[in-house]
């Protein structure tokens, strides 16, 4: 008689549905994914406080630097070196973000200094992701699963400590039926989000994850731009942009190309 269906978490087994019984991922390797965990946290506390004190459009071309980062990363985590057009292609998106921030006249050191320091965590997190994925044995799903399993207990305590998790309890809207649809749509987005960024790392690498989000700041410039504003229109700021989106399609295209 067949088992209940039940979610796989194990490399080499259809990520999604299989008939194999419920087993528990073994401590050892809940134990394996501990750095893993760690540099999502810092990531994720870094990326939250790189947005608030820059503009949308200069926080764009900050993060394209990204790419530098994870690079270096990579190298000193695995080993990993790359060809020479995908370095000239990464060479075109730094470019991009200094001539993009050329003409910025809100410069702000710490606001800048937090950026950098979130490009970093992103590196060394994409890394983690791709070097733990390979090591552990478990797919894109287990992988986070026991990024939630050890992150979601250390985020709940970090809200009761500054009082945000009763900011959320006392919100009056909070059992508002329209209010938990936008929550509802809100988690399966970040759901989504993360497990595309686990899948596409684990199967290509932390540098193509990495250029793959440059490819939606074309986007996020534009909407920048209208809803937000914070900075006014500069030919300069377009250029970059066009350079780190230049930048981003010859990374794909030495990559279709095996180069």
């Amino acid at each position: 008689m067949k088992s209940w269906k039940i979610i796989s978490f194990t490399d080499g087994e259809p990520e999604g549905i299989t008939t194999n019984q419920a087993t528990l991922v073994p401590l050892k390797t809940l134990r394996h994914t501990i750095p893993l965990a760690i540099s999502y946290l810092l990531y994720m506390l870094a990326s939250m406080e790189s947005v608030r004190g820059i503009s949308v459009p200069m926080y764009t071309a900050l993060r394209r630097t990204t790419v530098a980062f994870t690079m270096v990363t990579e190298y000193l985590l695995v080993g990993q070196k790359h060809s020479p057009s995908v370095v000239c292609s990464v060479a075109i998106i730094i470019l991009g973000a200094l001539v993009a921030g050329a003409r910025d006249m809100s410069f702000d050191s710490y606001s800048y200094a937090i950026v950098f320091i979130s490009n970093i965590c992103t590196a060394i997190y994409l890394a983690s992701v791709a070097r733990i994925g390979k090591s552990s044995g478990l797919n894109s799903f287990g992988l986070m699963w026991c990024n939630g399993f050890l992150c979601g207990p250390i985020l709940l305590f970090l809200t009761f400590i500054r009082g945000d998790l009763e900011v959320t309890m006392n919100f009056p809207h909070l059992f508002s039926p329209g209010f938990q649809v936008v929550m509802l749509l809100s988690c399966i987005m970040a759901f989504l989000l993360n497990y595309s960024v686990f899948l596409n790392t684990t199967l290509n690498s932390a540098l193509t994850q990495t250029i793959c989000g440059n490819l939606k700041d074309l986007f996020t410039v534009g909407l920048g731009w209208l809803l937000f504003g914070g900075l006014p229109f500069d030919l300069l700021n377009v250029i970059g942009q066009s350079l780190g989106f230049l930048g981003s399609c010859l990374y794909a295209y030495s990559k279709l190309k095996g180069k």
